[in-house]
């Protein structure tokens, strides 16, 4: 399916192309929820998509996430719901309590409001949910990734449609300019909330706002950068098809021909490593790119090494895999477990926790498992007996991988 924006619309008809964006990114979409923070950009998407819904099969639903972060967060995210309410949309405020602990803060939120939109969109038997990013943000997030010195993958065009968290994410505004979307709204007599943030120049997005400003770029012509790269990336990617073909996934691992990725480019190498690593994980974000030039420079030697919390293991086939380390972190008694495994069958009392040093009374060799694989594995402790449903579903209990190998796909091609 054809994701990009399309260009056939008349430049100046702002309506025209939103229609034709959805047609194309939602047209066979049955319910699509609306990320709706109150903003210019996201009330624009809100009204667009209601008014093209209107006559199609398609049900909509709007969220907004109230992070919390400001005293006036909780009145914003009641006058969004006002404004879906006169559209007639259905609304839900969707609240995330700030964890303490290590990383950085606007991150961790932009990482729960998608966790929190992917739950809300499933609970409501939505599709697919649309964000409202707009042409200014291409140009934006191109600005901030060069300063950062990031390869192409980072360079091109966020995607249009992409899949993440087992849910659709949709930008159909990606053709249409932020100040654009503002004048649609005015000439409707619609408002909007303008957050403060927006002009904190503590963020690094407002900074890179302010340097285009400065500048006089032309954000057109910079979002048309990160489409060109993103056509690049296209070629690269049909360069790997072969190592693709050839790549299987196994107990949440992921297995490579050898000899074919240490003959495979640099920058072939480096993709495959980026994004073996995020379907082992999990992850939504690719890991740094020092880390990755250093897993890339022991693989080279033939040498095992670890990537946030993969194992990178050049045995006969290249075997990507969750670190034990990293495992045992994970959440005891969660049903997904580790952000890897589903587990069914749990009972009261239930444990569930990386197999760790208790591998050697499970049968990984017969699995074509390696000892590190199987110290990964989630194990079930019931009434002193150990099971690791893995390896073999006992009384009721599976464990099933989350992700298979048309994922490891997704996660390569479409970035």
């Amino acid at each position: 399916m054809r994701t990009d924006i399309p260009d056939d619309a008349a430049p100046g008809d702002l309506r025209a192309r939103a229609f034709a964006a959805l047609d194309l990114l939602a047209g066979d979409v049955g319910g699509l929820g609306i990320a709706l923070s109150g903003g210019g950009d996201s009330v624009a998407l809100m009204h667009l998509a209601a008014e093209w819904a209107a006559g199609r099969s398609c049900r909509l639903a709007t969220a907004t996430v109230d992070h919390g972060l400001r005293p006036e967060s909780a009145a914003e995210a009641a006058a969004a719901g006002a404004a879906a309410a006169r559209l007639g949309l259905p609304h839900q405020v969707l609240r995330w309590q700030a964890a303490g602990g290590p990383g950085n803060l606007m991150a961790n939120a932009r990482q729960a409001r998608l966790d929190l939109l992917a739950d809300w969109a499933r609970a409501q038997g939505l599709d697919a949910v649309a964000l409202g990013h707009t042409r200014d943000d291409l140009a934006e997030t191109l600005l901030m990734r060069l300063a950062r010195g990031a390869g192409i993958d980072g360079l091109a065009a966020m995607a249009a449609r992409r899949t993440d968290r087992g849910m659709v994410w949709l930008r159909p505004l990606l053709d249409i300019g932020r100040e654009e979307l503002r004048d649609h709204l005015r000439a409707r007599s619609v408002g909007w909330i303008d957050d403060p943030s927006n002009d904190n120049d503590r963020f690094e997005r407002v900074r890179a706002r302010q340097a285009i400003a400065a500048l006089g770029l032309d954000t057109a012509a910079l979002a048309q950068s990160a489409a060109n790269l993103g056509q690049a990336r296209e070629a690269l990617n049909a360069a790997l098809m072969p190592l693709l073909d050839s790549a299987e996934a196994r107990y949440g691992s992921v297995l490579l021909d050898r000899a074919g990725f240490d003959a495979a480019p640099l920058e072939q190498r480096r993709r495959l490593v980026v994004a073996a690593v995020r379907f082992v994980t999990g992850a939504g974000y690719p890991p740094r790119r020092a880390g990755v030039e250093h897993a890339l420079a022991a693989l080279e030697r033939g040498a095992r090494v670890t990537l946030d919390g993969a194992v990178l293991d050049p045995a006969q086939a290249l075997r990507v895999h969750r670190e034990p380390a990293a495992a045992a972190r994970a959440n005891d008694g969660a049903a997904v477990w580790d952000n890897r495994w589903r587990i069914d069958g749990l009972r009261a009392g239930d444990s569930v926790a990386a197999l760790g040093a208790d591998a050697a009374a499970a049968d990984w060799r017969a699995a074509g498992l390696t000892h590190l694989e199987a110290q990964a594995l989630p194990a079930i402790r019931r009434a002193g007996h150990l099971i690791v449903p893995a390896l073999e579903p006992a009384k009721g209990l599976t464990a099933t991988p989350l992700r298979g190998i048309m994922d490891f796909h997704g996660i390569l091609l479409g970035h």
